[in-house]
């Protein structure tokens, strides 16, 4: 294949400088869709030994190389490892109701369980890059998601009404946990890493998922710890957040944010997210999953290239992609029509100046 990946252009648009070569970029591709793409079944494997890990990332890098991405998106979930967790999916408490759970749930035990699901993978991931790619993400989930995984979402609701003090406790403890788990990341990971980042959906369709003043007071100051080590280990961050967040984004900016990530057009067009932050932070995606489901490979081809060409020409630093992730759901079809698209837009573009980068 003659395309080659180069990961300094996604470093460009996260640092909001204007690529010589329109990026593509995915929050998360599932797994089976890859799987029916490539033809190949490799999802298991990563459940396996230190070969069978190796032969999974393999093909999870391949994949992203053939869609002519530069970077490879892969964190691990710090939900993943934690004991009763799940309440996140809804349907149930979680294993924290009350100050007694809270006290004898296993924080101390938390860091370890992690590095040992963990590190196996980013050893793997960081073998299987091929040349010119490195990867975004790192140590995934943010505050609010891993505190309903821990209570629930409504039972946050009861918790800061019944009991303030815990509720702050809470995710000032989270915080403590994010803080150590990305310490020991930026040690001895980041070599493979050109952008870190984490997903924390704070927002729905038409609001923050929890009051902006909560947010404020018990979610944004344990971001500061995260986003401060990110900083101070010379990586830049890249926050991923679903729903109309607008509220608040101008405290997540101020915390150091480099590039943002998600959107939907029935929140707010992408226009609107250049419009207000273009000139501060990279932005990624513009592109709606509904767009990908729902119409032909031929509109969405003519479709992602008047909206690449429109928003590459309005912003700095920009990275085309869904406004969200590709789930199982979305058609290969319209998936691939995106891909072309994103690929004729470089074809069409005279080659930017390599200076450029230096603005």
């Amino acid at each position: 294949m003659s395309f080659q990946p180069d990961y300094h252009y996604m470093l460009d648009v996260v640092y909001n400088r204007r690529p010589a070569r329109l990026p593509v970029y995915e929050h998360l591709i599932n797994v089976p869709f890859m799987e029916t793409l490539l033809g190949v079944q490799f999802g298991e494997l990563a459940m396996g030994d230190d070969k069978d890990l190796r032969a999974f990332f393999h093909h999870y890098c391949r994949f992203f190389k053939e869609m002519t991405y530069d970077t490879v998106s892969f964190e691990v979930c710090i939900t993943s490892i934690l004991p009763d967790g799940g309440a996140i999916m809804g349907g149930r408490p979680g294993p924290i109701q009350t100050r007694a759970d809270f006290e004898r749930y296993p924080w101390d035990e938390l860091p370890a369980r992690y590095w040992q699901l963990a590190t196996p993978q980013f050893e793997a991931l960081a073998e299987c890059l091929p040349e010119g790619m490195k990867a975004v993400g790192g140590v995934g989930n943010g505050v609010l998601e891993i505190s309903e995984d821990l209570v629930g979402y409504e039972y946050l609701a009861y918790m800061m009404a019944d009991d303030p003090d815990l509720f702050a406790d809470l995710y000032r403890k989270i915080g403590d946990l994010m803080t150590e788990i990305w310490r020991v990341f930026l040690e001895r990971h980041t070599g493979a890493y050109a952008i870190c980042r984490f997903g924390d959906d704070l927002g729905f369709k038409t609001s923050t998922l929890v009051s902006p003043a909560t947010i404020r007071a018990h979610i944004i100051p344990q971001y500061r710890r995260v986003i401060a080590r990110v900083r101070g280990a010379g990586k830049p961050f890249l926050w991923h957040s679903c729903g109309n967040i607008f509220s608040v984004m101008e405290d997540v900016i101020a915390l150091g944010i480099n590039a943002k990530h998600s959107n939907e057009d029935i929140i707010a067009p992408f226009d609107r997210w250049i419009a207000l932050y273009g000139d501060r932070i990279g932005l990624l995606g513009g592109i709606d999953v509904d767009i990908l489901c729902q119409q032909s490979p031929e509109a969405i081809f003519d479709r992602v290239v008047a909206l690449g060409q429109r928003f590459r020409q309005q912003a700095r630093g920009y990275a085309l992609g869904s406004g969200n992730s590709i789930p199982e759901y979305v058609p290969v079809e319209g998936y691939l029509a995106m891909i072309r698209a994103a690929q004729r837009i470089r074809e069409l573009e005279v080659p930017v100046d390599q200076n450029l980068r230096s603005l």
